[in-house]
Protein backbone atom coordinates (compact mmCIF):
# COMPACT_ATOMS: atom_id res chain seq x y z
CA UNK A 1 0.00 0.00 0.00
CA UNK A 2 1.61 3.08 -1.04
CA UNK A 3 1.11 5.86 1.26
CA UNK A 4 1.21 9.90 0.16
CA UNK A 5 1.29 13.02 1.57
CA UNK A 6 -1.51 14.61 -0.06
CA UNK A 7 -3.91 12.42 -1.84
CA UNK A 8 -7.15 14.64 -4.19
CA UNK A 9 -9.88 12.41 -5.04
CA UNK A 10 -13.23 12.21 -6.45
CA UNK A 11 -13.26 14.36 -8.90
CA UNK A 12 -12.78 14.27 -12.93
CA UNK A 13 -9.32 15.03 -13.64
CA UNK A 14 -8.66 16.76 -16.76
CA UNK A 15 -4.32 16.03 -16.89
CA UNK A 16 -3.86 18.65 -20.03
CA UNK A 17 -1.28 15.95 -21.05
CA UNK A 18 0.29 15.15 -24.43
CA UNK A 19 -2.84 12.21 -24.44
CA UNK A 20 -5.15 14.66 -23.18
CA UNK A 21 -6.51 12.38 -20.71
CA UNK A 22 -9.40 13.17 -18.87
CA UNK A 23 -9.69 10.40 -15.77
CA UNK A 24 -13.55 10.31 -14.26
CA UNK A 25 -13.65 9.69 -10.38
CA UNK A 26 -9.78 10.25 -10.39
CA UNK A 27 -7.40 10.71 -8.00
CA UNK A 28 -3.64 12.72 -7.57
CA UNK A 29 -1.52 11.12 -4.95
CA UNK A 30 1.66 13.49 -3.73
CA UNK A 31 5.11 12.87 -2.27
CA UNK A 32 6.08 16.12 -0.85
CA UNK A 33 6.16 18.77 -3.50
CA UNK A 34 5.78 16.23 -6.78
CA UNK A 35 2.79 14.09 -8.45
CA UNK A 36 3.68 10.46 -7.32
CA UNK A 37 0.53 8.99 -8.92
CA UNK A 38 -2.53 10.03 -11.45
CA UNK A 39 -5.06 7.20 -11.97
CA UNK A 40 -8.88 6.14 -10.70
CA UNK A 41 -9.77 6.15 -7.09
CA UNK A 42 -9.05 2.59 -5.54
CA UNK A 43 -10.46 0.67 -3.62
CA UNK A 44 -9.16 0.49 -0.52
CA UNK A 45 -8.42 4.01 -1.07
CA UNK A 46 -4.01 4.84 -0.80
CA UNK A 47 -3.26 6.11 2.72
CA UNK A 48 -2.24 9.65 2.89
CA UNK A 49 -1.03 12.01 5.60
CA UNK A 50 -3.87 14.37 4.31
CA UNK A 51 -6.98 14.03 2.18
CA UNK A 52 -8.22 17.01 -0.12
CA UNK A 53 -12.07 15.54 -1.65
CA UNK A 54 -13.25 17.26 -4.98
CA UNK A 55 -16.61 16.62 -4.29
CA UNK A 56 -17.19 15.79 -7.55
CA UNK A 57 -15.53 18.75 -8.94
CA UNK A 58 -12.80 19.36 -11.49
CA UNK A 59 -9.40 18.82 -10.53
CA UNK A 60 -6.78 20.32 -13.48
CA UNK A 61 -3.70 22.22 -13.70
CA UNK A 62 -3.01 25.19 -12.00
CA UNK A 63 -3.12 28.01 -14.20
CA UNK A 64 -0.18 30.10 -15.46
CA UNK A 65 -0.67 33.86 -15.64
CA UNK A 66 2.04 34.53 -19.04
CA UNK A 67 2.16 38.14 -18.42
CA UNK A 68 1.35 40.73 -15.78
CA UNK A 69 2.50 43.57 -13.77
CA UNK A 70 1.71 42.64 -10.19
CA UNK A 71 1.82 45.53 -7.86
CA UNK A 72 -0.29 47.56 -10.17
CA UNK A 73 -3.08 45.77 -7.96
CA UNK A 74 -2.61 48.90 -6.55
CA UNK A 75 -3.27 51.08 -9.59
CA UNK A 76 -6.69 49.42 -10.38
CA UNK A 77 -8.97 51.85 -11.63
CA UNK A 78 -6.49 55.08 -11.20
CA UNK A 79 -6.74 56.12 -15.12
CA UNK A 80 -9.25 54.31 -17.02
CA UNK A 81 -10.86 55.02 -20.56
CA UNK A 82 -7.86 56.77 -21.96
CA UNK A 83 -5.24 55.83 -24.70
CA UNK A 84 -1.74 53.71 -23.90
CA UNK A 85 0.40 56.06 -24.54
CA UNK A 86 -1.56 58.76 -22.90
CA UNK A 87 -1.72 56.13 -19.79
CA UNK A 88 1.85 55.53 -19.90
CA UNK A 89 3.56 58.82 -20.06
CA UNK A 90 0.98 61.25 -18.19
CA UNK A 91 -0.37 58.88 -15.50
CA UNK A 92 1.55 55.49 -14.98
CA UNK A 93 5.34 56.19 -15.12
CA UNK A 94 4.44 59.83 -13.04
CA UNK A 95 3.36 57.79 -10.00
CA UNK A 96 5.49 55.08 -10.47
CA UNK A 97 8.39 57.40 -10.12
CA UNK A 98 7.18 57.71 -6.37
CA UNK A 99 6.62 53.93 -5.79
CA UNK A 100 9.37 52.34 -3.47
CA UNK A 101 10.17 48.82 -2.67
CA UNK A 102 7.40 48.34 0.53
CA UNK A 103 4.49 50.01 -2.29
CA UNK A 104 5.35 46.62 -4.54
CA UNK A 105 5.96 44.38 -2.21
CA UNK A 106 1.83 45.27 -0.65
CA UNK A 107 0.96 45.42 -4.49
CA UNK A 108 2.42 41.83 -5.18
CA UNK A 109 0.65 40.31 -1.63
CA UNK A 110 -2.87 41.40 -2.89
CA UNK A 111 -2.18 40.35 -6.22
CA UNK A 112 -1.04 37.02 -5.28
CA UNK A 113 -4.12 36.85 -3.49
CA UNK A 114 -6.28 37.48 -5.90
CA UNK A 115 -4.68 35.42 -8.65
CA UNK A 116 -4.48 32.14 -5.93
CA UNK A 117 -7.67 32.67 -4.67
CA UNK A 118 -9.17 32.62 -8.69
CA UNK A 119 -6.83 29.52 -9.55
CA UNK A 120 -3.64 30.66 -10.90
CA UNK A 121 -0.32 29.25 -9.61
CA UNK A 122 2.36 30.63 -11.66
CA UNK A 123 2.58 34.06 -12.78
CA UNK A 124 5.31 36.12 -14.54
CA UNK A 125 5.85 39.86 -13.64
CA UNK A 126 7.41 42.82 -14.87
CA UNK A 127 7.81 45.53 -13.00
CA UNK A 128 9.78 47.81 -10.90
CA UNK A 129 11.74 46.68 -7.43
CA UNK A 130 10.90 42.59 -8.54
CA UNK A 131 13.43 41.75 -4.98
CA UNK A 132 10.30 42.88 -3.27
CA UNK A 133 7.94 40.79 -5.79
CA UNK A 134 9.84 38.16 -5.49
CA UNK A 135 9.70 38.07 -2.21
CA UNK A 136 6.36 38.85 -1.72
CA UNK A 137 5.42 35.48 -4.20
CA UNK A 138 7.48 33.14 -1.91
CA UNK A 139 5.58 34.42 0.98
CA UNK A 140 2.81 33.69 -0.56
CA UNK A 141 3.82 30.53 -1.55
CA UNK A 142 3.67 31.21 -5.22
CA UNK A 143 5.23 30.21 -8.15
CA UNK A 144 6.68 33.03 -10.55
CA UNK A 145 9.32 34.41 -12.98
CA UNK A 146 10.29 37.85 -12.29
CA UNK A 147 12.49 40.39 -14.19
CA UNK A 148 13.36 44.24 -13.19
CA UNK A 149 11.94 46.05 -15.66
CA UNK A 150 14.59 48.32 -17.77
CA UNK A 151 14.59 51.58 -19.40
CA UNK A 152 16.77 53.93 -21.32
CA UNK A 153 15.69 56.32 -18.60
CA UNK A 154 16.28 56.81 -14.69
CA UNK A 155 14.44 53.70 -12.58
CA UNK A 156 12.52 55.12 -9.64
CA UNK A 157 14.55 51.35 -8.48
CA UNK A 158 17.90 50.91 -9.33
CA UNK A 159 18.45 54.57 -10.20
CA UNK A 160 20.74 55.44 -13.81
CA UNK A 161 19.86 53.16 -16.91
CA UNK A 162 23.72 51.75 -16.78
CA UNK A 163 22.53 50.23 -12.83
CA UNK A 164 19.45 48.30 -14.69
CA UNK A 165 21.48 45.30 -15.88
CA UNK A 166 23.78 45.52 -12.43
CA UNK A 167 20.51 44.65 -10.59
CA UNK A 168 18.65 41.93 -13.16
CA UNK A 169 22.37 39.99 -12.72
CA UNK A 170 22.29 40.44 -8.57
CA UNK A 171 18.39 38.59 -8.92
CA UNK A 172 19.24 35.83 -11.29
CA UNK A 173 22.26 34.94 -8.87
CA UNK A 174 20.11 35.86 -5.39
CA UNK A 175 17.17 33.08 -6.81
CA UNK A 176 18.86 30.89 -8.91
CA UNK A 177 18.13 27.56 -6.29
CA UNK A 178 14.91 28.65 -5.46
CA UNK A 179 11.95 26.27 -5.68
CA UNK A 180 9.70 28.90 -6.86
CA UNK A 181 11.11 31.74 -7.69
CA UNK A 182 12.55 32.15 -11.47
CA UNK A 183 14.29 35.19 -12.61
CA UNK A 184 14.03 36.51 -16.56
CA UNK A 185 15.61 39.41 -18.05
CA UNK A 186 13.48 42.33 -19.00
CA UNK A 187 14.07 44.95 -21.15
CA UNK A 188 10.16 46.98 -21.24
CA UNK A 189 9.83 47.51 -25.50
CA UNK A 190 11.56 48.23 -28.26
CA UNK A 191 10.58 52.48 -27.83
CA UNK A 192 12.08 52.98 -24.49
CA UNK A 193 15.26 50.67 -24.67
CA UNK A 194 18.45 51.58 -27.14
CA UNK A 195 19.67 49.02 -29.46
CA UNK A 196 22.73 48.70 -27.19
CA UNK A 197 20.69 48.04 -24.18
CA UNK A 198 18.81 45.15 -26.05
CA UNK A 199 21.71 43.59 -26.98
CA UNK A 200 23.42 43.78 -23.60
CA UNK A 201 19.69 42.31 -22.21
CA UNK A 202 20.23 39.77 -24.75
CA UNK A 203 23.75 38.69 -24.41
CA UNK A 204 23.10 38.32 -20.13
CA UNK A 205 19.64 35.98 -20.72
CA UNK A 206 22.09 33.97 -23.04
CA UNK A 207 24.88 33.66 -20.67
CA UNK A 208 22.82 32.99 -17.93
CA UNK A 209 20.19 30.63 -19.70
CA UNK A 210 17.10 32.68 -18.63
CA UNK A 211 14.25 33.74 -20.65
CA UNK A 212 14.34 37.80 -22.53
CA UNK A 213 10.39 38.86 -21.92
CA UNK A 214 9.43 42.89 -23.71
CA UNK A 215 6.86 44.35 -24.85
CA UNK A 216 6.59 43.86 -28.49
CA UNK A 217 3.63 45.43 -31.23
CA UNK A 218 1.46 46.30 -28.56
CA UNK A 219 0.25 49.30 -30.55
CA UNK A 220 0.64 51.45 -33.90
CA UNK A 221 2.24 54.14 -31.90
CA UNK A 222 4.81 51.91 -31.48
CA UNK A 223 5.14 50.55 -35.07
CA UNK A 224 5.10 54.48 -35.81
CA UNK A 225 7.55 55.23 -33.43
CA UNK A 226 10.05 52.19 -34.86
CA UNK A 227 9.50 53.36 -38.25
CA UNK A 228 10.18 57.12 -38.11
CA UNK A 229 13.25 55.52 -35.70
CA UNK A 230 14.76 52.89 -37.48
CA UNK A 231 12.81 52.32 -40.46
CA UNK A 232 11.96 48.61 -39.56
CA UNK A 233 8.83 46.82 -38.04
CA UNK A 234 9.31 45.44 -34.47
CA UNK A 235 10.60 41.65 -35.39
CA UNK A 236 12.73 43.15 -38.07
CA UNK A 237 14.48 45.40 -35.79
CA UNK A 238 14.98 42.57 -33.42
CA UNK A 239 16.24 40.23 -35.94
CA UNK A 240 18.75 42.31 -37.82
CA UNK A 241 19.83 42.92 -33.57
CA UNK A 242 20.27 39.17 -33.21
CA UNK A 243 17.90 38.94 -30.89
CA UNK A 244 15.32 36.62 -31.90
CA UNK A 245 15.13 33.26 -30.44
CA UNK A 246 13.99 30.44 -28.45
CA UNK A 247 14.73 31.93 -24.81
CA UNK A 248 13.15 35.29 -26.03
CA UNK A 249 9.25 35.71 -25.21
CA UNK A 250 7.07 38.23 -26.74
CA UNK A 251 4.14 40.00 -25.09
CA UNK A 252 0.96 41.17 -26.52
CA UNK A 253 2.16 40.86 -30.53
CA UNK A 254 -0.80 43.04 -31.62
CA UNK A 255 0.34 44.46 -34.90
CA UNK A 256 2.28 41.63 -36.59
CA UNK A 257 2.25 40.62 -39.92
CA UNK A 258 2.92 37.28 -42.14
CA UNK A 259 7.09 37.90 -42.28
CA UNK A 260 6.99 38.79 -38.47
CA UNK A 261 5.41 35.52 -37.50
CA UNK A 262 6.90 33.74 -39.77
CA UNK A 263 10.30 34.54 -38.23
CA UNK A 264 8.82 34.01 -34.50
CA UNK A 265 8.23 30.50 -35.52
CA UNK A 266 11.36 30.38 -37.53
CA UNK A 267 13.83 31.34 -34.13
CA UNK A 268 11.03 29.51 -31.57
CA UNK A 269 10.19 33.18 -30.50
CA UNK A 270 6.97 32.45 -27.83
CA UNK A 271 4.26 34.85 -27.55
CA UNK A 272 1.84 35.73 -24.59
CA UNK A 273 -1.71 36.67 -25.09
CA UNK A 274 -3.87 39.99 -23.25
CA UNK A 275 -6.82 40.34 -24.82
CA UNK A 276 -8.70 41.93 -22.19
CA UNK A 277 -5.64 44.77 -21.61
CA UNK A 278 -5.50 45.13 -25.61
CA UNK A 279 -9.52 45.66 -25.62
CA UNK A 280 -9.39 48.22 -22.91
CA UNK A 281 -6.89 49.99 -23.79
CA UNK A 282 -8.08 49.57 -27.95
CA UNK A 283 -3.99 48.70 -28.83
CA UNK A 284 -6.03 45.69 -31.09
CA UNK A 285 -6.74 42.15 -31.77
CA UNK A 286 -3.71 40.34 -32.04
CA UNK A 287 -3.90 37.54 -34.82
CA UNK A 288 -3.19 35.10 -32.21
CA UNK A 289 -5.41 32.11 -34.32
CA UNK A 290 -2.71 33.34 -37.75
CA UNK A 291 0.19 32.73 -34.63
CA UNK A 292 -0.48 29.08 -33.59
CA UNK A 293 -1.77 27.66 -36.55
CA UNK A 294 1.57 28.49 -37.81
CA UNK A 295 3.75 26.78 -34.89
CA UNK A 296 4.47 29.67 -32.64
CA UNK A 297 4.02 28.85 -28.87
CA UNK A 298 1.56 31.25 -26.98
CA UNK A 299 0.17 31.47 -23.89
CA UNK A 300 -2.30 34.37 -22.14
CA UNK A 301 -1.92 37.03 -19.59
CA UNK A 302 -3.90 39.33 -18.22
CA UNK A 303 -1.36 42.39 -18.38
CA UNK A 304 -1.45 44.71 -14.96
CA UNK A 305 -4.72 45.65 -13.20
CA UNK A 306 -4.37 49.01 -14.25
CA UNK A 307 -5.30 48.16 -17.70
CA UNK A 308 -7.82 45.20 -17.38
CA UNK A 309 -8.82 45.36 -14.41
CA UNK A 310 -8.74 41.87 -12.97
CA UNK A 311 -6.80 38.53 -12.84
CA UNK A 312 -8.73 36.08 -13.26
CA UNK A 313 -7.74 33.50 -15.94
CA UNK A 314 -11.17 32.69 -16.26
CA UNK A 315 -12.42 35.49 -17.23
CA UNK A 316 -9.07 36.19 -19.47
CA UNK A 317 -10.08 32.78 -21.30
CA UNK A 318 -13.23 33.66 -21.68
CA UNK A 319 -12.68 36.92 -23.96
CA UNK A 320 -9.50 35.47 -25.36
CA UNK A 321 -11.95 32.33 -27.12
CA UNK A 322 -14.62 35.12 -27.87
CA UNK A 323 -12.76 37.77 -28.98
CA UNK A 324 -11.27 35.73 -32.03
CA UNK A 325 -14.46 33.92 -33.06
CA UNK A 326 -16.13 37.48 -33.83
CA UNK A 327 -13.09 38.99 -35.00
CA UNK A 328 -12.76 36.06 -37.90
CA UNK A 329 -16.35 35.75 -38.12
CA UNK A 330 -16.34 31.82 -37.24
CA UNK A 331 -17.25 30.13 -34.15
CA UNK A 332 -14.61 27.56 -34.40
CA UNK A 333 -11.93 29.81 -33.83
CA UNK A 334 -10.26 29.29 -30.59
CA UNK A 335 -11.83 26.05 -29.07
CA UNK A 336 -12.12 25.90 -25.67
CA UNK A 337 -9.60 23.44 -25.43
CA UNK A 338 -6.94 25.40 -27.13
CA UNK A 339 -7.72 28.65 -25.52
CA UNK A 340 -7.35 26.07 -21.78
CA UNK A 341 -3.83 24.57 -23.07
CA UNK A 342 -2.73 28.54 -23.22
CA UNK A 343 -3.28 28.68 -19.66
CA UNK A 344 -1.83 25.36 -18.91
CA UNK A 345 1.01 23.69 -20.85
CA UNK A 346 1.66 25.76 -23.12
CA UNK A 347 1.76 28.77 -20.68
CA UNK A 348 4.15 25.94 -19.08
CA UNK A 349 6.41 25.87 -22.58
CA UNK A 350 6.31 29.75 -23.13
CA UNK A 351 8.19 29.90 -19.59
CA UNK A 352 10.30 27.27 -20.27
CA UNK A 353 8.91 25.11 -17.30
CA UNK A 354 7.13 22.35 -18.98
CA UNK A 355 8.92 19.73 -17.17
CA UNK A 356 7.75 21.07 -13.81
CA UNK A 357 4.21 22.66 -14.34
CA UNK A 358 1.49 22.51 -16.68
CA UNK A 359 -0.18 19.33 -16.71
CA UNK A 360 -0.60 16.67 -13.99
CA UNK A 361 1.62 13.98 -14.74
CA UNK A 362 4.29 11.75 -12.29
CA UNK A 363 7.05 13.08 -11.82
CA UNK A 364 5.35 17.24 -12.64
CA UNK A 365 5.01 19.40 -9.49
CA UNK A 366 1.91 19.62 -7.29
CA UNK A 367 0.38 23.20 -9.02
CA UNK A 368 -3.07 21.71 -9.06
CA UNK A 369 -6.82 23.40 -8.83
CA UNK A 370 -10.02 22.01 -7.76
CA UNK A 371 -13.11 23.81 -9.23
CA UNK A 372 -16.47 23.28 -7.16
CA UNK A 373 -18.95 22.30 -10.16
CA UNK A 374 -22.32 22.16 -7.78
CA UNK A 375 -23.28 25.47 -8.68
CA UNK A 376 -25.97 26.33 -11.04
CA UNK A 377 -23.56 28.03 -13.75
CA UNK A 378 -21.81 24.70 -13.73
CA UNK A 379 -25.17 22.54 -13.75
CA UNK A 380 -24.90 19.97 -16.17
CA UNK A 381 -21.78 19.41 -17.52
CA UNK A 382 -21.12 17.86 -20.61
CA UNK A 383 -17.88 19.20 -21.23
CA UNK A 384 -15.68 20.05 -19.07
CA UNK A 385 -12.82 21.98 -21.25
CA UNK A 386 -16.28 24.42 -22.53
CA UNK A 387 -17.29 24.96 -18.80
CA UNK A 388 -14.00 26.34 -17.80
CA UNK A 389 -13.50 28.67 -20.63
CA UNK A 390 -17.14 30.12 -20.88
CA UNK A 391 -18.85 29.28 -17.70
CA UNK A 392 -16.49 29.26 -14.60
CA UNK A 393 -15.33 31.62 -12.36
CA UNK A 394 -12.59 32.57 -10.23
CA UNK A 395 -14.46 32.27 -7.06
CA UNK A 396 -15.36 28.49 -8.18
CA UNK A 397 -12.05 27.83 -7.22
CA UNK A 398 -12.07 25.61 -3.63
CA UNK A 399 -8.51 24.34 -3.95
CA UNK A 400 -5.28 25.46 -4.93
CA UNK A 401 -1.92 23.89 -4.51
CA UNK A 402 1.33 25.14 -5.39
CA UNK A 403 4.39 23.25 -5.21
CA UNK A 404 2.47 20.55 -3.26
CA UNK A 405 1.44 23.17 -0.56
CA UNK A 406 -2.34 23.54 -0.57
CA UNK A 407 -2.27 27.67 -0.09
CA UNK A 408 -6.09 27.84 -0.94
CA UNK A 409 -8.34 25.52 1.01
CA UNK A 410 -12.57 25.53 0.85
CA UNK A 411 -11.86 28.89 -1.12
CA UNK A 412 -9.67 30.40 2.11
CA UNK A 413 -6.08 31.24 1.76
CA UNK A 414 -3.72 29.20 4.35
CA UNK A 415 -0.58 30.63 3.59
CA UNK A 416 -1.46 34.91 4.14
CA UNK A 417 -3.14 37.34 6.22
CA UNK A 418 -5.47 38.66 4.11
CA UNK A 419 -7.59 41.04 6.15
CA UNK A 420 -3.51 42.24 6.96
CA UNK A 421 -3.04 42.56 3.39
CA UNK A 422 -5.87 44.06 2.39
CA UNK A 423 -5.32 46.80 5.46
CA UNK A 424 -1.65 47.61 4.17
CA UNK A 425 -3.13 48.13 0.53
CA UNK A 426 -5.38 50.87 1.84
CA UNK A 427 -2.98 52.30 3.62
CA UNK A 428 -1.04 52.46 -0.09
CA UNK A 429 -3.94 53.63 -1.90
CA UNK A 430 -3.77 56.89 0.60
CA UNK A 431 -0.23 57.53 -0.56
CA UNK A 432 -1.48 57.30 -4.45
CA UNK A 433 -4.40 59.34 -3.69
CA UNK A 434 -2.00 62.11 -2.76
CA UNK A 435 0.29 61.74 -5.65
CA UNK A 436 -2.43 61.81 -8.20
CA UNK A 437 -5.98 63.21 -6.82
Amino acid sequence: MHRFDLVIENGTILTMDPQERVIENGFVGLKGDTISRVGSVENPAPEAAKRIDARGGLILPGLINGHTHAAMTLFRGLADDLPLMDWLHHYIFPVEQKMDGDFVHTGTLLACAEMMLSGTTTFCDMYLFEEQVARAAREAGMRCLVGEVLYDFPSPNYGPPSEGLAYTHSLIHAWQEDPLVSVAVEPHALFTCSPDLLAQANQMALDHGVPLIMHVAETLDEIEQLRETYGKRPIEHLHDLGLLGSHMIADHCVHLDHWEIEKMVQFGVKAVHNPESNMKLASGIAPIPDMIEAGVTVGLGTDGCASNNNLDLFSEMDMAAKLHKVHGKDPSKMDAGTVLKMTTCEGARVMGLEREIGSIEVGKKGDIIVLDTHKPHLTPIYNPYSHLVYAARGSDVRHTLINGVPVVEDGRLTMMDLPAVLARAREQAERVRAWVL
